[in-house]
């Protein structure tokens, strides 16, 4: 038997032996004042080692808590405390997630209260050629949703994918994913339907693209989604055009923010690969 190392935090232990069993590895956990994790194959030592340096780099990160889910034990005797979605709101978003959150969130309440036109006036993508200087009209059309699935839809991922990001990538990529994908989207969106149209998914979706092949190009995996998700992204956006999806949605948007996401993530891994 070898120990591994120890964990203050009974919760972080379970969730690595959670994990590396998915991996086909037993690690076994002893309580005392620490969290000790010991190793009884020690042939595998190595391969637990580097494991364990990828999650004391992100222990939060998806792959851990689906893990978890997947083999952790209700017989583990480890007690949580109440689920407080202010709490988890903090722990995965940064400044820039939460900022964006709140601000749909506002926006949303505002066109709830008043008529949804009198909002759009304001935000909409330039609807008169007379408006073409005012800036933020290629951008504030994302902050507007049009019904609570709508937003809710929307929210989760941003929160979840775009917190993702800021957390692990910076506050500083984040931005740049976020109003390239909003402007360019937003200008596909509008070439075909015309600028009454709004919503957070042209960035979703590029936050969808940009995290799926980050994750699969980049060694170090700081960002991650399984390729399930992404296969049934493109099964979406495949039926929003030839029209079998029952639902209306910004299809110029949605293909528009997801190319643009794979392009970014492209560039990304290619210069970083440069780099080293």
């Amino acid at each position: 038997m070898l120990m591994i190392t120890s964990f203050t935090n009974p919760r972080v232990a379970q969730a690595f032996v959670d994990y590396m069993q998915t991996q086909g590895v037993i690690l076994t956990i002893q309580h005392h004042s620490q969290s000790d994790i010991w190793l009884a194959d020690e042939s595998q030592a190595e391969r637990v080692k580097a494991e364990l340096a990828r999650f004391l780099e992100n222990p939060t990160d998806p792959r851990y808590l689906a893990a978890s889910w997947q083999s952790g034990e209700t017989g583990s005797g480890l007690h949580y405390r109440g689920f407080s979605l202010r709490t988890a709101l903090r722990e995965r978003g940064g400044p820039i997630t939460l900022s964006v959150f709140a601000a749909c969130v506002l926006v949303f309440i505002l066109m709830s209260m008043s008529d949804d036109q009198t909002v759009m006036v304001w935000l909409a993508w330039p609807y008169d050629a007379s408006l073409k200087f005012e800036a933020w009209r290629y951008f504030s059309h994302a902050l507007m949703h049009f019904s609570l699935v709508h937003i809710i839809f929307n929210l989760f991922w941003w929160w979840y994918l775009g917190g993702a990001v800021e957390k692990r990538l910076g506050s500083g990529k984040l931005v740049v994913i976020t109003l390239i994908s909003a402007l360019l989207s937003g200008f596909l969106q509008y070439k075909l339907t015309g600028p009454w149209f709004g919503g957070l998914s042209g960035v979703v979706y590029a936050l969808i693209g940009y995290v799926w092949l980050r994750g699969e190009r980049d060694p170090e995996r700081p960002v991650w989604l399984p390729r399930g998700l992404v296969i049934f992204t493109v099964v979406l956006l495949v039926a929003d055009w030839f029209g079998i999806s029952a639902v209306d949605t910004a299809i110029g948007a949605h293909t528009g923010g997801l190319v643009i996401g794979l392009a970014m993530a492209l560039v990304d891994t290619l210069n970083a690969r440069k780099r080293t």
